[in-house]
């Protein structure tokens, strides 16, 4: 058989893998991850070193939002973490108005002009204190926005988490507007595999994403949640295929605070999808409260025949 060019033919024996796997495993040590709330559903959802985590939207669903009050309750649950922000869209600013919202209680659009009530000054203050600790350890890149520049400023910043938002926006490198690649799809393409490679240095990778119309049940073009899936990711197949979790937010009924967080891929886990409620005017997602299952039959049997009977009770209370 014929030699490869140089730099080819190099592999890893399956004994030497094992070895090491099997000390990793011994050893006990579960696997660093940044968990984006408390508790609840969403306290389950967790990126880490080497993971890439992809959410999906309609436009207007809260992506940015949703991602973004992920991020600073990840920073605020891990101490150490440090987070690197690539938003094409939004000034630093206007994110940090978000987050003031979300976390003071008042009105966004009373935070983006300056009119604060005067019997929430102090929640607002409280707010601000928080965001001032947490500003130390998030970086906003700043144009041009490419993979190149990203990688960059991560590497300074000695960053744990890149967040990118959103992905079909962001090229490679300067070069891609100059019909490097031949089509957007050939782009993005290139642009999960650079996600990738960041993975296997350990960063955590989170990508904002488009996605497309589809089909609903009467075949009308939808952003309906019955019709997205993981093929409704905007331009690449490769968007499915190289992430770790993909989500999308949908609606969940004729209310528009009700979404759901579909979990469509987990690689390491079981998908859980989550139900949510859309404060748009604090740009904040709180988990809806699970209902109590109700007791059957013989739950209440268990029950009665737990609990003394009544003329029992009394007849002992008056011995």
């Amino acid at each position: 058989m014929k030699r490869g060019p140089k730099g080819y033919g190099q592999g890893r024996l399956g004994s030497q893998v094992f070895a090491s796997w099997e000390e990793d495993l011994l050893r006990g040590e579960s696997p660093v991850l940044y968990p984006i709330a408390a508790s609840g559903k969403l306290a389950q959802i967790a990126t880490g070193p080497g993971m890439v985590t992809l959410i999906g939207g309609a436009p207007g669903a809260g992506k940015t939002a949703f991602v973004m009050q992920s991020v600073f309750e990840a920073m605020r649950l891990t101490e150490s973490l440090r987070v690197v922000v690539c938003n094409v869209e939004m000034t630093p600013e206007v994110l940090f108005d978000r987050q003031l919202a979300r976390l003071s209680g008042v009105d966004l659009s009373r935070i983006r002009n300056r009119d604060i009530p005067e019997d929430a000054v102090d929640n607002v203050l409280t707010s601000m204190e928080m965001l001032e600790d947490l500003a130390q350890r998030i970086c906003f890149v700043s144009p041009p926005f490419v993979l190149e520049n990203v990688a960059a400023v991560y590497d300074e910043f000695r960053g744990d988490v890149i967040v990118l938002d959103y992905i079909q926006r962001i090229p490679p490198d300067s070069r891609s507007d100059d019909h490097k690649f031949d089509s957007k799809r050939d782009s993005v393409d290139a642009t999960m595999s650079y996600m990738r490679q960041w993975a296997g240095v350990k960063a955590a990778v989170i990508a904002v994403a488009a996605v497309s119309r589809q089909k609903d049940n009467k075949g009308r073009s939808s952003y309906a949640g019955d019709s997205l899936s993981l093929a409704s990711f905007r331009e690449s197949s490769e968007l499915e295929f190289g992430a770790d979790d993909a989500f999308i937010l949908t609606p969940s009924g004729d209310d528009p605070e009700e979404v759901t967080l579909k979990h469509l891929k987990a690689r390491h886990s079981e998908p859980q999808d989550v139900a949510l409620t859309f404060d748009r005017a604090l740009q904040r997602f709180e988990e809806e409260p699970e209902e109590e299952p109700a007791m059957d039959l013989a739950d209440l049997r268990a029950l009665f025949n737990r609990t003394p009977p009544a003329v029992e009770a009394v007849s002992h209370d008056r011995n």
